[in-house]
């Protein structure tokens, strides 16, 4: 496993500029969160692939910047939409293997949709095989005010497509959720192949990490019993921290510990 950091806690620092700090500060492993869709040019990605050799970064996954709007660009009655979606999301596939990621991050629907839990599981199976034809996975994220913040939709997705259901589990929206990270991690670790972390206390649902109480020596052994083969990448808002360097020097922390 390998802990890194995502371009998104840099954020609103310009995605390239993120991933350039990143990379100054010897982060060997991170994510890119896209913020428009002028970061999908080619001349753009062609500068990320650029700081990607420079500093010998390791890109695990991609989060697009439409994540706002799929639920009503993908999980809509609307099919016209959803397969311009697809079109979206080859793009993005192409993208992340040009990169390197083997995952695109996706939030999905709001939990007022109108699909069933079947025809919702269509729709991403669509995209998975969209991605596919890339060597990409797409990922579900367990993001708060979507539909997937309902571990029973969690729990749904499992029963419908088995293994083929595919996870990004993030510690900060499972606080936010109501649901122990532990708990939720442990319920579908083997459906989990990326996670984002961060800590948490009574004050606030999302800081860097030893900034708070979280226990991240026993989150990781969890990890490890259950034969996670994911990375962990620290995300966090801009409030988390004052100093670019705090995030460096949690990371630091994070992989001085045994586990």
């Amino acid at each position: 496993m390998n802990i890194g950091v995502s371009t998104a806690s840099l954020y609103p620092l310009e995605t390239e500029l993120a991933l350039e700090e990143i990379g100054k500060a010897g982060v060997k492993n991170s994510e890119i969160f896209f913020n428009c869709e002028s970061e999908l040019k080619p001349a753009f990605i062609d500068i990320l692939l650029e700081t990607k050799k420079k500093y010998d970064i390791n890109i695990t996954a991609c989060h697009p910047t439409m994540s706002l709007a799929e639920s009503f660009m993908i999980f809509s009655n609307y099919e016209r939409r959803f397969y311009e979606s697809l079109d979206i999301y080859r793009r993005y596939s192409e993208i992340a293997a040009k990169l390197g990621a083997k995952y695109i991050i996706m939030h999905g629907g709001k939990p007022n949709g109108i699909l069933s839990d079947e025809e919702y599981c269509e729709r991403y199976m669509a995209l998975k095989e969209a991605a596919k034809q890339n060597g990409v996975t797409v990922l579900q994220e367990n993001v708060r005010l979507f539909r997937a913040g309902d571990i029973e939709f969690l729990r749904s997705m499992v029963d419908i497509l088995g293994d083929e259901a595919e996870f990004c589990f993030d510690i900060k929206q499972s606080v936010r959720c109501g649901y122990l990270p532990q708990e939720l991690f442990k319920e579908f670790s083997k459906n989990i192949k990326h996670c984002h972390i961060s800590d948490h206390s009574v004050a606030t649902d999302c800081t860097l990490p030893f900034k708070a109480g979280f226990d991240f020596k026993g989150f990781f052994d969890l990890l490890k019993s259950e034969n996670y083969e994911g990375n962990c990448m620290i995300e966090v808002y801009r409030d988390a921290y004052t100093e670019y360097s705090e995030i460096f020097e949690s990371l630091e922390k994070l992989k001085n510990l045994e586990y």
